[in-house]
């Protein structure tokens, strides 16, 4: 059971129940993959964002989300343990090909690449994702790509120069319902979120690609359920394919407070009425994060 142990001006400090509860294995793939990473000068979002599944993607599926463009993000949403700020230097060209060189070394057959936002660029770093998944098929060309993006600044030039690269999966996370944005998301529109979503789908139907679309949700903000239903309504009407819904998990105490845990049976319960309205695959628990078992969610 959820034993809540302090409610002061921060909002709740909670101990985590036991389904949230990680055991740290740190095997020798685990550390394999940690040090081929680190040689390569990547990032990862596994662990800038503290994913609570690292131990299980990294030690048992050597698999891991990297981070392009850098380590500093221009934004700075109040769940987010990423570095903010302003960069101080340009994306690093060998970036793309140290992370196709890692892609191949893992022997991947399905890759998620995500960034931070880089809303000091003039492109906002979208030529630096095509430039990646080019080096990708070049060096692994049955390797499918699987894109977790920012918002370009809600730029469409610079989201349909990642389009025309045709990701087999193009990710964008509405993280959060839309009463919640303007304080929990840095700059973050959810009018626009959506308008990512229906520029993709546009872009798949026009071209008659099979790339499907996704986003991810975070539970436990201060949503409700009647709200994260109105969102599930909202996806389905620009066609998103996939749902992911985790718990979300405050990295330190001056990030936003944890509203509530949500329990494996509301997770499923949320599953289900996701896949009720129409989503292709619905991925949906306590741990679940946006890559979290990725490579089930590739269209067929």
């Amino acid at each position: 059971m959820t034993n809540l142990v302090q409610i002061g001006k921060s909002g709740v400090t909670a101990r985590r129940p036991e389904w949230l509860r990680v055991k740290i294995d740190r095997t020798n793939v685990h550390t394999e993959v940690k040090t081929l990473l680190d040689g390569l000068k990547l990032n990862t979002v596994c662990e800038d964002a503290r994913c609570p599944n690292i131990w299980e993607c990294w030690g048992k599926h050597r698999t891991a989300t990297m981070m392009i463009l850098g380590e500093i993000c221009t934004r700075n949403c109040r769940y987010c343990s990423v570095k903010s700020g302003r960069p101080e230097s340009l994306p690093d060209p060998e970036e793309p090909e140290n992370v196709a060189e890692a892609v191949h070394r893992l022997g991947l057959r399905h890759a998620v690449i995500t960034s931070v936002d880089r809303d000091d660029l003039p492109d906002f770093g979208s030529d630096h994702f095509v430039k990646t998944i080019e080096a990708i098929r070049r060096k692994s060309p049955e390797c499918a790509v699987e894109l977790l993006i920012p918002d370009f600044g809600g730029d469409p030039a610079s989201l349909e120069r990642v389009l025309q690269a045709k990701p087999n999966v193009l990710g964008y996370n509405t993280e959060t319902v839309p009463r919640l944005y303007k304080r929990m998301r840095s700059k973050g529109q959810y009018a626009q979120t959506l308008q990512i979503l229906k520029q993709a789908d546009a872009f798949r139907c026009e071209h008659g690609v099979s790339m499907g679309t996704k986003t991810g949700l975070m539970m436990g903000l201060g949503e409700t359920v009647e709200e994260v239903l109105a969102v599930m309504d909202d996806l389905r009407s620009v066609n998103c394919d996939v749902l992911t819904m985790g718990q979300y998990l405050n990295p330190t105490q001056k990030h936003a407070p944890i509203a509530r845990f949500y329990t494996p049976d509301e997770f499923k319960m949320l599953r289900d009425e996701g896949l009720a309205r129409g989503f292709k695959h619905v991925e949906s628990g306590p741990l679940v994060r946006s890559s979290y078992h990725a490579h089930e969610h590739v269209p067929a």
